[in-house]
């Protein structure tokens, strides 16, 4: 099995092969952060650049190490230090770029298609870094890796994913990548933070203790508290009351669940301290491995000849359309 496509814009229609051998190609990558000198030559003259849109700080740091430790030269830019700030256009930087030769790029925007707008017009491979409210695919690739390292297995598996899903790129990208291994995905959370299509999406439910009811696997996701303002909850308070994730509530699930939260967590809002910080929690485990997911996806984008930008689909040339900004 190899990843034969040319960028990695989300996991949505990828097989469960494509799947495994990414999450297998990861795990091969795990022991050199383990080194004393955590470097290998796998990249080296290779150049990365990452162009973060957002802030960032585990997404932004992860892919930054990932690449210094395949011996790539990286290169990070923010909108806020680049012509963007000034007026330049997404795709006119993005050429720019280009133009210098780069051999991935890295971008994480609040536009929604934001990654595949760039794959269709650029020379080099895309990875997207999350994308509005679309996907943020190497997020889910981590917490695959995580639920396997601890659970043993990543099918047949019930996992809730509670909390903001509206905003979430990275339940789209978790919802796409667990069904397609077979398992059985809950979308938790009140009426206002579930899109219209959570019915489609996974079983729906709006009390947090029948949706982690004999789940093995508990997602939390970040409240964003910047939205608040635009009436979706009556407030911090009244949401924490119902959906915050605490002991009592995590004893509704197995005995052995694990917990994820792809941060940054708000304590006492979505997750308890003593949750987020008990023997089910995995959070940091997450982080520790989204740089060898990141290390594996640029290895293996990174490491190809360069050729023409082809389009991902042919459908995908209209720009970007600005939807909702997602932390």
């Amino acid at each position: 099995m190899t990843f034969t496509h040319r960028h990695l814009l989300g996991l949505e229609g990828a097989t469960r092969e494509e799947l495994l051998h990414l999450v297998d190609t990861a795990a091969s990558f795990k022991e050199i952060s383990e080194r004393d000198i955590k470097k290998v030559p796998t990249l080296r003259g290779k150049t990365v650049v990452g162009l973060f849109y957002e802030a960032s700080t585990r997404t932004r740091t992860s892919f930054e190490i990932a690449a210094k430790r395949l011996s790539a030269d990286y290169v990070n830019i923010s909108s806020a230090t680049s012509s963007a700030s000034k007026g330049e256009t997404l795709l006119d930087t993005a050429r720019n770029i280009a133009a210098m030769r780069p051999d991935a790029l890295i971008i994480r925007h609040p536009a929604a298609g934001a990654a595949r707008y760039l794959a269709n017009r650029i020379e080099c491979p895309v990875i997207n870094a999350g994308d509005g409210a679309h996907e943020h695919p190497t997020q889910a690739l981590l917490d695959l890796l995580t639920i396997r390292d601890h659970v043993g297995r990543l099918e047949g598996l019930t996992v809730a994913i509670v909390g903001d899903i509206l905003h979430s790129r990275v339940t789209r990208s978790n919802v796409h990548a667990l069904r397609a291994l077979g398992n059985t995905v809950r979308l938790v959370g009140p009426p206002t933070l579930l899109p219209r299509e959570a019915a489609a999406l996974g079983e729906v439910h709006h009390q947090l203790g029948s949706g982690v009811r004999g789940a093995d696997v508990v997602m939390m996701l970040r409240l964003q508290r910047e939205r608040q303002g635009r009436n979706y909850l009556p407030s911090l308070d009244e949401y924490a009351r119902y959906f915050c994730l605490t002991r009592a509530a995590l004893a509704e699930a197995k005995p052995e669940v694990v917990v994820l939260h792809p941060g940054p967590i708000n304590r006492g809002i979505e997750i308890a301290s003593d949750v987020a910080d008990g023997a089910a929690s995995l959070i940091m485990d997450q982080v520790t491995n989204g740089v060898a997911v990141r290390m594996a996806v640029l290895f293996l984008l990174a490491s190809r000849a360069r050729g023409a930008a082809q389009p991902e689909a042919a459908n995908e040339e209209a720009p970007p359309e600005r939807r909702r900004k997602v932390g």
